[in-house]
């Protein structure tokens, strides 16, 4: 008899609950139901929500699941933030079929761009090299934005129309469901993406990049990949952006946005995916709140918060629901994954 509760039940024991995809079911459907119980002007900021935890999505990718330390993440939003407000200011185009492919192009050519630059040289680059130069390129692009007459200098680009599909026109619970739906398309594809032999590299790299490189894994390239991919989810994420706010303006490119989505990956916890869309939502939440009621210094208690996560839950508040394995991800074999529920049931049945 003891045998048996030592066996099969001390094996059902170990076996993982899975609450991720219960926290990404429960904001997915918090997020439907917003525009039925709450009124126009929050709507308009879960949109905003929405697709700021997109843009977390990208930095997400190369520092919790690649280990790449990017600064500069805000150079591939604003870019094509910019991109597509100069297609709609000079050329009349707002058409969702060619905002989005835009958007996306734009970011991949520039991540791609950086990622050449910075990750395919002869030698591994260091963690400061890549950070020191994601920052650069972010504040060589905001300084840009700032003094080109052409894209409105300080003012940015003003007065962006609604973006459309033929005749009609996506603005409020419209274009709420719209990038809800792109948000979910891109979540689910890196889901796919972080679970597959490709991702199982990436951990590999994160964790020990010396010893995937003596596998024979040439972990520059690989870095190069999920770093232009990232680029072009941030592009993405910068293009819905500014048919949100109705303009753009250089600060979208710079620093400060750069690692504002840092702290938002830090704050939820990176490595999950769901973990920075987390940090999106608590960290704007209680600005809006904070700001609202204590308007002198909101910045203060905000920073407060954020240093006080930071010491007592190091992994982000993913942690408060989340144990240590389901964060760091299972990549066992499937048939050891079925080892453990088919123990449970034997022991049940003994």
């Amino acid at each position: 008899m003891s045998t048996r509760r030592g066996g099969p039940r001390g094996l059902a024991a170990l076996a993982p609950r899975r609450l991720i995809p219960w926290l990404e079911i429960i904001l997915l459907v918090v997020f439907l139901a917003v525009p039925v119980f709450l009124p126009d002007y929050l709507v308009d900021f879960a949109s905003r929500l929405v697709i700021l935890g997109l843009f977390a999505l990208s930095f997400d990718l190369v520092f919790g699941f690649a280990g790449i330390m990017s600064f500069g993440q805000a150079l591939f939003f604003g870019g094509a933030g910019y991109a597509v407000a100069l297609l709609a200011r000079d050329h009349d185009v707002t058409s969702v079929l060619v905002v989005i492919p835009v958007s996306v192009a734009v970011g991949l050519v520039l991540g791609a761009a950086v990622a050449a630059f910075l990750l395919l040289g002869r030698h591994p680059p260091s963690v400061i090299f890549v950070a020191l130069g994601t920052l650069t390129a972010a504040f060589a692009g905001e300084e840009l934005a700032r003094s080109w007459y052409y894209l409105g200098g300080q003012n940015g680009i003003p007065s962006i129309p609604p973006l459309s599909l033929g005749g009609y026109q996506f603005t409020g619970i419209a274009f709420h469901y719209g990038v809800l739906g792109i948000f979910v398309l891109v979540y689910l594809g890196c889901r796919a993406l972080v679970r597959s032999q490709f991702g199982l590299a990436l951990v590999g790299i994160r964790e020990q990049e010396e010893r995937l490189a003596f596998l024979g894994y040439h972990a520059p390239v690989f870095k190069a990949i999920v770093f232009s991919i990232a680029g072009a989810i941030a592009g993405l994420a910068g293009g819905l952006y500014a048919y949100q706010q109705g303009f753009v303006w250089p600060s979208m490119i710079g620093v400060v946005l750069s690692t504002q989505i840092v702290l938002y990956c830090l704050f939820g916890g990176i490595g999950t995916l769901v973990g920075p869309a987390l940090g999106v939502i608590a960290i704007e939440s209680f600005t809006y709140v904070f700001s609202d009621q204590f308007p002198e210094i909101w910045p203060i208690l905000l920073g407060l918060l954020l240093l006080l996560v930071i010491l007592v839950r190091p992994s982000g508040v993913i942690s408060l629901f989340v144990g240590e394995r389901e964060r760091m991800g299972d990549f066992r074999p499937r048939s050891a994954r079925r080892a453990l529920p088919v123990a449970r049931r034997h022991g049940d049945a003994a």
